[in-house]
C-alpha cells in the first residue's frame, strides 16, 4: 500500500512539473510573439517600458531638398515628433523621379509634392489625396541686361520642365504679364543645377529654380523677375495614399502638431541656431550662409481650392489629366477640412 501510494505521488507531482512546463513554454512563446510585433509593427506590450521608441508610430515622409521640408526636418531633430507621439522617418530624394519611384514602391507613407503631379496621380488611378498646403517657393530668373520685367521675355528662351509644376508656374507668371506660353521659346532641362549653369552661361534668357538654386543664382549676379509668391501661386502640398491616410491617421495628425511646434521654434529662435542643419539639408553652400533668409513660416493648413482648380484646369490644357477629378476628390480631412 505504501508504494501504491508514493507511485501515485510521484506521479502527480510529474504532472504537475509537466504543467508548469507547458505554461511556462507557452508565456515564453507569447513574449517572443510579442516582441516580434513590436519590432515589425512598431506595437506596444506589457514588457516594453512606455517611453521606447517601439511604442511610437513612425510615419515616413518622402521629401525633396527643399525649403518646404524644413519645417518636418527640424520638428524630427528637434524631437517635437516624439513628442506629439510620432517618429518621423525623413527620407530625401534628389529628384521627383526617385521620390516618385520609392513612393510608388511603398517606401514611403506620404511625400512633398505639387498639384500638377497630384493630378497625374489620380489620372493614373493612384487614389492620393493632398492632406495640406506646403511652403515651397519657385522663382523665374534672368541675367540678361535687356529683360526688365516678364513681358520682357516674349520670344525669348526659358528654361523648365515640362509637364511639371515648374511649367504651370511658368505659364501663370506669363499670363499675368499677359502673355502664353507660345510667346516663349522652351528649353527643357529636367536637371535643376544644369540650368542654373545654362543661365550663368548666357545659354538661355530664363530659368525657373528653387532654392538653394535661387540664392545661389543671385550670389552670381542674376535678377529676379517674378516668383509664386509675387505671383500668388502655391502649388506645393503635402499627399498621402488613402490606405496610409486610413492606416494612420493620428501619426499624421501628430505629425502636424510637430510641424507647428517646428514653425513655433523658428520664430522663437535665432536664424544661426538652425541654420547649419538648413544648409546640411537642403544644400547650400556653406559660402553663403550670411546671404541665406529663412522663410517666415505659418502653421502647416489645407489647400486652397481655387488652386487646385486652376492647376488642374491647366493640366488638362496640357491633356496630362484628361479625367473629371473634383478638388474634393482629392482633399483629405484627415487633419484640415476644405
Amino acid at each position: 500500500m505504501k508504494n501504491r501510494a508514493t507511485v501515485k505521488k510521484m506521479t502527480m507531482l510529474l504532472a504537475l512539473v509537466l504543467t508548469v512546463s507547458i505554461v511556462g513554454v507557452a508565456c515564453g512563446n507569447k513574449a517572443n510573439n510579442a516582441t516580434t510585433s513590436n519590432a515589425a509593427g512598431n506595437t506596444a506590450t506589457a514588457n516594453t517600458p512606455k517611453d521606447t521608441p517601439a511604442e511610437t508610430p513612425e510615419l515616413s515622409l518622402g521629401l525633396l531638398p527643399s525649403i518646404d521640408a524644413i519645417p518636418f526636418i527640424i520638428a524630427h531633430e528637434q524631437g517635437f515628433d516624439q513628442k506629439r507621439g510620432v517618429n518621423l522617418n525623413i527620407q530625401t530624394f534628389k529628384s521627383a523621379k526617385d521620390r516618385d519611384v520609392a513612393f510608388q514602391a511603398g517606401k514611403v507613407d506620404g511625400l512633398s509634392a505639387d498639384l500638377v503631379a497630384i493630378s497625374i496621380y489620380n489620372q493614373a488611378g493612384l487614389d492620393v489625396k493632398i492632406t495640406s498646403t506646403t511652403f515651397g517657393e519657385f522663382d523665374l530668373l534672368t541675367g540678361n541686361d535687356e529683360i526688365k520685367d516678364v513681358k520682357d521675355l516674349k520670344g525669348k528662351t526659358v528654361i523648365l520642365s515640362k509637364n511639371t509644376s515648374t511649367q504651370y508656374t511658368v505659364a501663370t507668371i506669363l499670363k499675368q504679364a499677359g502673355l502664353t506660353e507660345e510667346d516663349i521659346k522652351v528649353t527643357e532641362v529636367p536637371q535643376i543645377p544644369t540650368r542654373l549653369e545654362l543661365l550663368k552661361n548666357n545659354k538661355a534668357d530664363a530659368a525657373i529654380l528653387p532654392e538653394p538654386f535661387v540664392t545661389m543664382g543671385k550670389a552670381a549676379g542674376l535678377r529676379v523677375l517674378s516668383s509664386t509668391i509675387q505671383a500668388n501661386v502655391n502649388p506645393f502640398v503635402l499627399a498621402f495614399p488613402q490606405t496610409a491616410i486610413d492606416a494612420k491617421p493620428d501619426a499624421i495628425r501628430a505629425m502636424y502638431a510637430a510641424y507647428d511646434d517646428a514653425v513655433e521654434y523658428m520664430k522663437t529662435h535665432d536664424q544661426s541656431d538652425y541654420i547649419d542643419l538648413v544648409i546640411k539639408e537642403v544644400g547650400y553652400p556653406d559660402t553663403l550662409k550670411n546671404e541665406i533668409k529663412v522663410p517666415a513660416y505659418i502653421p502647416a493648413n489645407q489647400v486652397d481650392v481655387k488652386e487646385v482648380e486652376a492647376a488642374f484646369a491647366w493640366a488638362h490644357e496640357k491633356g496630362l489629366l484628361t479625367k473629371d477629378i473634383k478638388p474634393e476628390e482629392v482633399i483629405s480631412d484627415v487633419q484640415f477640412k476644405k
